[in-house]
């Protein structure tokens, strides 16, 4: 095995380094590496430019060897794990602690690396044949979920896609030093493709099982048992295989909240109720996260008991939060054999148009963009759930998902379909919304499996998987700023919940956050300025970050702008409802064998059996000379005086509820 010396000045490499060259030489699956730049006064950049060849001597500043092959099938894998702040160093670590972990029981030996003095992590493995590179993107996508982070661009980019080797310098002093592991692995590899494939199998298992970001809620209402928590309908079985394996596990000495979560999903498709849940709470090691709250002092870290209320509590909305994702995440790859290829098209195909959107920043970044970049959005995730990029869109339906106005969301429609984003593919007619298409640079087909090499079979589940990343990611960014408080003026603007949504509760730069909006960074940190004083932000010397709890109601409070999507949500469906009895009355008009006009039962008076033409609205008003009377109809529904009116004025007038 070689033995790396590590060097001692800073940015250029000294002789000690000739181990580290020796073994770059080994490992490379290219004749060349790529080798750092420096500015004009000798420092160090983080742009790797030059290239040089592994046959000649050691370059004077920093490389990074490429991990890919010219035919662009990879032979090693790194895993870089980027450290920019205390908090993220220790979120490096455990995420490093957590792929060491899959890596092992995947049969490909792993080698974890300091990379610098930043605390970053660099974790390695190798295959003694080689992975297709669509293999190697779908792990990196579904490791990035478990691992947030990981930078994807090594291994996403088979051309350009480096990392430094064990051994090689950092711009910023020190090397990457190997902390764990044998670099005889990485020299003399005993894993496969096989066993990649296998590791992207068994990640899509753990994201399938994983707990989604945010609330969701369930397509219709879900029964409540005698004491009020939803469960659903159904003989009860037997807990899942998975969720009894949880139930026994060692929660306290690992990520006891998801092993919880996957009791829990367990239970609920078992149609298991509360109370059958919260009989096993003391007794099982898997409940760990529901008794104890890990706690960290310093360099130790130990669990601290629970009070029972607060147990009560997270029980409470854990199980309400795990029955609404077993009610609209039906098991559909066991029932449908082509679903997880169909997941895997749409999923690949919204990930370009995303990309090419977040490459377009400018264009969201003023005037009505950012609002046309929420509708786009919504439509994304529309289309992942449906698994078909032509929708039929509501416009009010996407402005209550979107945070905006129905017409905003009808123009913004427009203005994506002259910019090229979407298509119309069929104008509205009667109750049916206008259908669009979702336009991309590539087509969506039908039979994704004979593309693929019969060497590189597709990892059973990945499709899945990459769909419910891609949809919880794109979910939680909308829930995250379709709220009251980006409202416009007094809100803050469709802008700043863009931005808002894009932040983390780690730090991140200026610059980063304003790549990511397509903003100037004189405009980004207004904005962020703006988000700091009404308490969503906040800013330290290395960056911007969220409040560990979400303040957006607070500050909802604070600009009096709380409760205006709700009043918006109630005027749409008024409006909905009101549509709908007038189309039940030009039905009950054009009926051949209608009812006379007095034999018709009013709104309240519908009969047992009602006659042909007649509707659960009743006779839709009319005035003294006979014409439709909208105004008693609109206020017949809006005080709940028609039979399913479920719109209430709460003792404000109409006229607010259409400035809302």
């Amino acid at each position: 095995m070689l033995t790396i010396a590590l060097p001692t000045s800073p940015g250029k490499v000294s002789a000690p380094c000739l181990d580290a060259w020796s073994l770059t030489r080994a490992l490379s699956p290219r004749p060349t590496v790529r080798v750092a730049r420096a500015d004009a006064s000798g420092t160090v950049l983080n742009q790797y430019g030059t290239h040089r060849r592994t046959t000649a001597g050691i370059p004077v500043y920093p490389w990074a060897l490429y991990l890919a092959g010219s035919d662009h099938r990879y032979r090693l894998l790194a895993f870089d794990l980027d450290a920019k702040t205390p908090d993220t160093a220790t979120a490096a670590a455990r995420d490093a602690q957590t792929l060491t972990g899959l890596l092992e029981d995947a049969g490909l030996p792993p080698v974890v690396c300091a990379s610098g003095p930043s605390g970053g992590r660099h974790v390695w493995t190798a295959v003694s044949d080689s992975v297709d590179a669509d293999t190697v993107a779908k792990l990196a996508r579904l490791a990035r979920h478990l691992c947030p982070t990981l930078d994807l661009a090594p291994l996403t980019n088979p051309a350009t896609g480096c990392v430094r080797p064990p051994g090689a310098p950092h711009r910023a002093g020190g090397t990457s030093t190997v902390i764990s592991g044998d670099l005889d692995a990485l020299l003399n590899p005993t894993g496969t493709a096989s066993s990649v494939r296998g590791l992207v199998e068994h990640m899509a298992t753990l994201i399938g099982a994983a707990e989604p970001a945010g609330s969701l809620e369930a397509h219709r209402p879900l029964p409540l048992d005698d004491h009020g928590h939803p469960y659903l309908p159904g003989p009860q079985r037997d807990l899942p295989a998975a969720s009894k394996a949880a139930l026994n596990e060692d929660a306290a000495s690992g990520d006891a909240s998801a092993v919880l979560w996957r009791v829990l999903i367990g239970a609920a498709s078992a149609r298991w109720k509360h109370a059958d849940v919260a009989a096993l709470v003391v007794s099982y090691p898997g409940m760990e996260h529901l008794r104890t709250y890990r706690l960290s002092t310093g360099s130790r870290t130990q669990r601290v008991g629970r009070a029972a209320t607060e147990t009560v509590a997270i029980l409470t909305r854990q199980w309400a939060k795990a029955v609404a994702h077993v009610a609209v995440s039906p098991r559909l790859i066991g029932e449908d054999p082509t679903f997880d290829s169909r997941a895997d098209a749409i999923a690949a195909f919204i990930r370009n148009v995303q990309e090419r959107a977040d490459a377009a920043g400018g264009r969201w970044a003023n005037g009505s963009g950012p609002a046309d970049r929420r509708v786009l959005d919504v439509l994304s995730v529309l289309a992942l759930q449906a698994l078909n990029t032509d929708l039929e869109a509501d416009i009010r339906r996407l402005g209550l998902l979107a945070g905006i106005g129905r017409e905003t969301a009808r123009v913004a429609l427009q203005r994506l379909a002259t910019d090229g984003w979407i298509s119309r593919i069929q104008a509205s007619e009667g109750s049916r919304a206008a259908h669009w298409r979702i336009c991309g640079r590539s087509d969506i087909h039908s039979h994704t499996s004979l593309l693929r090499s019969q060497a590189d079979p597709r990892p059973v589940g990945a499709g899945a998987a990459e769909r419910l990343t891609l949809l919880t990611q794109l979910t939680q960014r909308i829930q995250d700023c379709a709220h009251d408080v980006f409202t416009l003026g007094p809100g803050l603007g469709h802008l700043a919940g863009n931005l808002y949504a894009r932040t983390l509760s780690t730090d991140q730069s200026l610059s980063e956050l304003a790549a990511g909006i397509g903003t100037t960074v004189p405009q980004t940190a207004q904005i962020l300025e703006r988000l700091a004083s009404v308490g969503l932000l906040i800013h330290s010397p290395t960056g911007w970050r969220r409040h560990r709890t979400d303040r957006r109601r607070l500050a909802a409070k604070y600009l009096q702008t709380e409760g205006r999507l709700a009043q918006r949500a109630a005027l749409y469906q008024l409006e909905r409802e009101l549509w709908a009895w007038w189309q039940a009355e030009q039905a009950w008009m054009r009926a051949p064998r209608r009812a006379a006009s007095s034999r018709r039962a009013g709104p309240g008076q519908l009969t047992l059996i009602p006659e042909l033409g007649t509707n659960v609205y009743g006779a839709h008003p009319r005035r003294a000379d006979g014409k439709a009377d909208y105004r008693r109809a609109r206020y017949l529904l809006a005080t709940g005086q028609a039979p399913i009116g479920r719109i209430r004025n709460n003792n404000q007038s109409l006229s607010r509820m259409e400035a809302a």
